[in-house]
């Protein structure tokens, strides 16, 4: 029975500092709020940044206008999955390469603190930003998602937010063939941000530079993040054993492609850093975990589009045949129409091996006609030569006989196959589609053009074949078929308006060795289409260099160069058979001369 009541005493409410730091808000963590930096910045390593505590605000009553965030806010940015690797491996070259490494640089004059520093970039309306988004990736992951404001996650600075903004729904579509369950970059490498600050810096260098190239102005140029990139790659390679080798393995692959996009004169810096990451994969090898295989799948990309641009042979050994299987993106349906398509490479995958053989082969041919210059004993030139004759005899035959895996139910179009285009056709389509990318990723037009893509290297890696490694004229039968089917497959590529990410170098290798004025109409069209759509340095300069090529190469021949009439020159070409500029080795790189007049050194990636 209850005989009396007491009142309870009132509990004593929680009172939660509003005075922490950014990081342990954003975590829901307890901050001891140690100035300037609190133990738990202090464990992780990150910077410690503290903002204004604001007055408390009462809380509206019903009825009074909403300050949510607009519905569909946040599902529009895919997000990432986040996947850990084992600690990574070291070297003295390692260490000696990202020690001295753009130590001279002059560094952006941007404070590092502050916000008065801080320049706000808008999103690109100007440069249609949708025309990049060839893939909607609409599926979200639990793991890592993103909160308003947008991107907080990564930054408190606004700049910084719109360059990962930037590089999320623009840069990172641009650079894959296949997203049709998400973007790798965003799902494998971003989910390293969280850890490693390199990769976050080298990321904001990628998205800045492009940016930069587009005419949009940041306060923090491409040129710090890039710094500050490159340092802190460094600082992990001096605590080695403390770090995730994915890190530094993705650190190491963006920044490959900050090079390749900023194109900083002759620099051999791209070659510097593939060294670096075939270090790093080889003193630590591991089980292959999707990340690991996503970001080797880049490092054998740039090994062999390097070797082919730098006239030297690839860091690692090539593929044996059929072992490199489609890399699909997380999640991406057994049964999909994109199946037999790779992320990175399209449907050359089983082509790769091929040109990666190739690309070694220039090398060799240095070799055997140093020796041969040496007049070292026969025995051994006579084996040089037999290997050179033997595996060049070979490459023709694979190249000659290679056919893409396309995938089920998908059958191309008969004219395509055949390259029997009209001229007026192709570049109606170019005029037509370049600024409007195809609607469905998994569409028959988006195939039609990694197709394509796939067939102009196969085409063009004949061409550098007969003229580069076989040492044949311009005007040699064999090379002035395969620049025109190249040509015709680089403008169906762009015609389909697919993904153009990988098209430089075939594109590159055929216009070089473009007569007809059908041929160089093509590949100026071509080159306008992908430059437009890529919005990257190194496509103005390739097609800056192939001019100069022709102009040099019409002049040899006799005849005064015009573009793009070129009537009498392709008359000229047609009764001149060797001679001239085209006479044998003398002019089979005649793109290299003339990048080193230009005082640049392109990588076609």
């Amino acid at each position: 029975m209850l005989l009396y009541t007491r009142t309870a005493p009132p509990k004593e409410p929680k009172r939660r500092s509003r005075g922490g730091c950014t990081f342990c808000k954003e975590k829901k963590k307890k901050c001891d709020e140690t100035q300037p930096e609190c133990s738990r910045c202090a464990e992780h390593g990150i910077e410690c940044t503290y903002e204004a505590v604001k007055p408390r605000q009462r809380r509206r009553r019903e009825g009074s206008s909403s300050c949510a965030t607009p519905r569909g806010i946040l599902g529009a940015y895919p997000s990432a999955r986040r996947l850990s690797g084992a600690s990574y491996g070291s070297s003295p070259y390692m260490e000696d390469l990202y020690d001295s490494e753009e130590a001279c640089e002059e560094s952006s004059p941007v404070s590092r603190g502050g916000q008065g520093d801080v320049a706000i970039i808008p999103r690109l309306r100007s440069v249609n930003p949708e025309l990049a988004m060839i893939a909607p990736c609409p599926a979200e992951s639990p793991l890592l998602g993103f909160c308003p404001p947008l991107f907080s996650e990564f930054s408190d600075r606004p700049n910084r937010r719109a360059l990962m903004d930037h590089f999320c729904n623009v840069l990172s579509h641009l650079i894959v063939f296949r997203e049709e369950s998400g973007n790798p970059f965003q799902q494998l490498v971003l989910p390293l941000t969280r850890k490693s600050s390199p990769v976050m810096n080298a990321i904001y260098a990628l998205a800045s530079a492009h940016l930069e190239y587009r005419g949009v102005a940041n306060t923090e140029k491409s040129l710090y993040f890039h710094n500050e990139a490159v340092q802190g790659l460094a600082r992990l390679i001096q605590h080695n054993s403390k770090v995730n080798r994915n890190e530094m393995l993705a650190a190491i692959m963006l920044l490959v492609y900050y090079e390749v996009l900023v194109q900083r004169g002759r620099s051999n810096i791209v070659a510097g850093h593939l060294k670096g990451a075939l270090t790093i994969m080889c003193t630590n090898p591991e089980s292959s975990d999707p990340t690991s295989a996503f970001l080797e799948r880049a490092f054998r990309f740039y090994d062999v589009i390097a070797a082919l641009s730098n006239g030297t042979a690839p860091l690692s050994a090539a593929p044996a045949p059929g072992c490199l299987q489609p890399f699909p993106p997380l999640g991406a349906p057994a049964a999909s129409p994109l199946c037999n398509i790779d992320t990175l490479l399209g449907m050359a995958t089983t082509l790769w091996p091929i040109i990666h053989r190739l690309s070694d082969m220039l090398s060799l041919k240095s070799e055997l006609e140093r020796a041969v210059q040496a007049n070292d004993a026969a025995a051994k030139i006579a084996v040089l030569r037999t290997e050179f004759e033997s595996t060049t005899d070979a490459i023709e035959t694979a190249l000659s006989q290679w056919q893409p895996h396309l995938p089920p139910n998908f059958i191309p179009d008969e004219q395509g196959t055949k390259s029997a285009h009209s001229l007026d056709d192709i570049t109606a389509g170019i005029l037509d589609r370049q600024d409007t990318p195809s609607p469905n990723p998994s569409g028959k037009s988006h195939i039609h053009s990694i197709l394509y893509n796939a067939l102009a290297y196969r085409h063009s890696s004949l061409v550098y074949l007969h003229r580069t490694i076989r040492a044949r004229t311009r005007s040699h039968p064999a090379v002035q078929k395969h620049a025109h089917l190249s040509l015709a497959h680089c403008a169906a590529t762009v015609q389909h308006a697919g993904p153009m990410g990988a098209l430089l170098w075939p594109l590159f290798v055929a216009a070089c060795e473009a007569v007809s004025p059908e041929d160089r109409k093509l590949a100026g069209q071509a080159f306008a289409a992908v430059e437009r759509r890529q919005g990257m340095m190194n496509i103005g300069r390739a097609w800056e260099i192939a001019r100069e090529v022709w102009r040099r190469a019409d002049e040899a021949e006799g005849f005064p160069s015009s573009f793009p009439d070129l009537g009498h020159g392709w008359q000229y070409w047609k009764g001149a058979g060797a001679g001239g500029c085209g006479d044998g080795v003398r002019d089979a790189d005649l793109w290299r001369q003339v990048s080193r007049d230009m005082g640049v050194n392109i990588v076609f990636g």
